[in-house]
């Protein structure tokens, strides 16, 4: 697992680019206030899971984000 970690970070210093160059689907954005979110889809739902607060969109899944 090292092996790899090392070998990406050759490459990246190679190409002298971003070492991600997808962006990541599932990604949570983190704010430190969700009321604007909320109000971005009309299927955004603010959920307390454990602790913290969440916006949920299971139609739209790029408007998930956490608080904190």
């Amino acid at each position: 697992m090292r092996r790899l970690r090392h070998e990406e970070r050759l490459k990246f210093l190679r190409r002298g680019s971003s070492p991600r160059e997808e962006p990541l689907v599932n990604a949570v954005k983190v704010r430190n206030s969700l009321k604007s979110l909320r109000n971005r889809h009309r299927d955004n739902r603010l959920v307390r899971r454990k602790g913290r607060v969440y916006i949920i969109n299971k139609t739209q899944k790029r408007f998930k984000a956490r608080q904190g």
